[in-house]
């Protein structure tokens, strides 16, 4: 994305109050430390578009800031006797004060310039007038207007159609370069934008447009390229086939092209061929630059209807003005049979006619003989000749003018992952050096604090000794070794410290496991010898299997214990938290399943009959019971439907 693009980008998406119909020319004029851009665009509400962009690149902050140095140099050679430019520390400490002085005149008619000691312990002091600078940097100045002229000249705009000038870049302080602005435009330039984040901010909003992972408000950018892009080849691409072919050198893509953009070509070949792309302007180019972009190779094709084949080529020049032969396409056309029927001339001339009302009677009355058409009625067949489209990818070979060859650049990319492999190597080194360092550090303030109660006297000296040898040697012969030496060194210290810092965390941890297996041992065993009834389906046998482990668990605990307690906090411990929290696992998986066995399910028993449902029921509290039948109603026969009378 350019520059002065991204400028745009950030003026115009937070602009609420644009037009949908009418659109705003606004100027964007970047003055850095290096070149002067100026760029026309017009905004509309969600979108903005780039008219025209130009640029000068001998024009900078930087070239004021050469302008006052040279004056000082000068002036202190001539006044004190040294010579500021062949001394390069002096040189950067002057081109610092200018730098300042320039700053100073950007709000003040005279600025000062101080230094001490410049050279030759001398100090200087100086003072300019921002007229004199601005007589002094008059052939800069008039570098300002070209730009700016030629870019109102290309957006095809008058003075009154423009709404704003926006300035932006560090070398747009200078006074002078605002009163040229206002004396080319017309207008007042402004100052909105952030000079110095204006164009990072615009790039940040294009990522996070082009992002799938952002949301952002919907803005469409229409950039142009600022360069003219032309394409030559061995021979013209005639428009119809036969013509004679001459050598011939087209813009395909001109200055201020929208992108991306592509075109389509179509030439007439009977054989491989070559297309250059190139620069069309090479004054807009910087110095010893080639022109040349790339060269497609297409082919190879063979005609087989012609003895030339059409060939159509699309160019593209896409978002990142990048020009690259997308696709080459071989197309022929051929005559081909296709098969068609043609009824008979009778046929044709009878016109079609309403259905006979017999014809209504048949089909109402059912299926009637209809008598078979003879063999000479069917529709005979008939071969047309008809053109087909024949459409065939031809191979395209790209080269880049100005890249690295292949060789080149494969050996480029393994140098690459060389120099990424030892900066990961460098870094590994740096982070095992560093746990070395800190190990030394922390295990050095735990014996004294955390694991003083946990070390002898005897073991203390000898850590520290060997913490404050580890130190001396990280500082003088281990100042620079390699990663794995670092590792072997940490591995010693820790050989030592480890087992001193185990008897602390054993303490630490001891206390819980022991609970757990104390809980352990106590509940099953009260629930094998419990007379509650939810256990009396378990059998007595397994029953005393759980009390016996339980008691082996707790005579083995209970010696562990008296080992332990026998010990000081110095040595090295015998009931470690990993053994009970073991063993409590081991009892869990034996009891358990003992304990908590399901309760058998009893037998089912025979159900009782059924009593007979009686024929019928009680009528319901407060309803009129049904008056009985009479037997002879019960055995009067029903009438059968036939014999009804009506």
């Amino acid at each position: 994305m350019h520059e002065t693009t991204a400028t745009a980008l950030a003026y115009g998406i937070y602009k609420t109050d644009l037009s949908d119909t009418e659109p705003i020319n606004v100027v964007f004029v970047d003055v850095g430390h290096a070149s002067m851009q100026v760029c026309i665009a017009a905004f509309k509400k969600g979108q903005l578009k780039i008219l025209s962009h130009e640029f000068e690149r001998s024009l900078g902050g930087r070239d004021f800031d050469e302008v006052l140095f040279n004056h000082f140099a000068t002036k202190f050679k001539e006044d004190l006797k040294i010579d500021v430019v062949s001394n390069a520390r002096a040189s950067l400490r002057l081109r610092s004060g200018c730098e300042k002085a320039k700053k100073i005149l950007s709000a003040n008619p005279i600025a000062p310039l101080n230094i001490e000691c410049l050279m030759d312990e001398k100090d200087v002091r100086g003072m300019i007038k921002r007229d004199e600078f601005e007589e002094l940097a008059k052939p800069i100045l008039e570098k300002v207007r070209g730009p700016c002229e030629k870019a109102l000249a290309a957006s095809k705009l008058t003075l009154d159609k423009i709404y704003a000038v926006e300035v932006v870049g560090s070398g747009s302080r200078v006074p002078a370069i605002l009163k040229i602005l206002s004396s080319v435009f017309g207008k007042e330039p402004s100052r909105t934008m952030n000079a110095s984040e204006c164009i990072a901010r615009g790039c940040t909003l294009q990522c996070a447009m082009l992002s799938p992972t952002f949301r952002v408000r919907d803005f469409e950018v229409q950039d142009s390229f600022p360069f003219a892009i032309g394409l030559s080849w061995k021979g013209a691409a005639p428009e119809t086939e036969g013509e004679e072919e001459v050598s011939s050198n087209n813009i395909v893509f001109v200055k201020g092209n929208p992108v991306p953009s592509t075109k389509l070509l179509t030439f007439y070949r009977a054989s491989t061929f070559a297309i250059d792309a190139f620069y069309a302007e090479t004054s807009d180019l910087p110095p010893n630059i080639n022109p040349k972009i790339a060269t497609f190779t297409i082919g190879p094709f063979t005609p087989t209807m012609t003895e030339k084949a059409k060939i159509k080529v699309k160019i593209r020049l896409n978002l990142h003005g990048v020009v690259s032969l997308e696709a080459a396409t071989m197309i022929e056309e051929e005559e081909v049979e296709v098969p068609t029927t043609k009824k008979d001339e009778s046929e044709k001339a009878s016109p079609p006619t309403d259905a006979k009302p017999e014809d209504a009677a048949v089909a109402e009355n059912g299926a009637a003989d209809v008598p078979a058409k003879m063999e000479t009625d069917a529709p005979k067949p008939e071969v047309v000749k008809k053109k087909k489209t024949k459409r065939t990818d031809v191979p395209v070979h790209e080269v880049i003018h100005g890249g690295l060859p292949q060789p080149e650049l494969t050996k480029a990319v393994e140098k690459e992952f060389e120099m990424a492999l030892q900066d990961r190597v460098m870094e590994e080194t740096k982070e095992s050096k560093n746990a070395v360092e800190a190990y030394v550090y922390s295990m050095r303030n735990k014996l004294y604090e955390k694991l003083q109660n946990y070390v002898t006297e005897s073991e203390r000296e000898e850590m520290t000794a060997r913490l404050q040898e580890t130190e001396d040697w990280l500082y003088e012969d281990g100042e620079d070794e390699i990663k794995s030496v670092y590792i072997a060194k940490l591995a010693e210290l820790k050989k030592l410290g480890d087992p001193l810092e185990v008897r602390e965390r054993e303490e630490e941890l001891r206390g819980p496991a022991v609970m757990a297996l104390t809980y352990c041992i106590t509940s099953f065993r009260e629930a094998a010898q419990s007379p509650d009834p939810k256990f009396d389906h378990i059998d007595a046998a397994d029953k005393e299997k759980v009390i016996a482990e339980c008691n082996k668990a707790e005579e083995w605990f209970k010696d562990k214990k008296q080992q332990q307690d026998a010990l000081p906090k110095c040595a090295n411990p015998v009931l470690l938290a990993a053994e009970v929290k073991k063993k409590t696992e081991v009892l869990d998986r034996f009891c358990k399943p003992i304990m908590t066995k399901a309760r058998p399910v009893p037998p089912k028993s025979t159900p009782a009959e059924a009593k007979p449902a009686p024929e019928q029921q009680a009528p319901a509290a407060g309803d009129n019971p049904a008056p009985e039948p009479m037997e002879t109603d019960a055995a009067a026969p029903a009438p059968e439907p036939e014999s009804m009378q009506t």
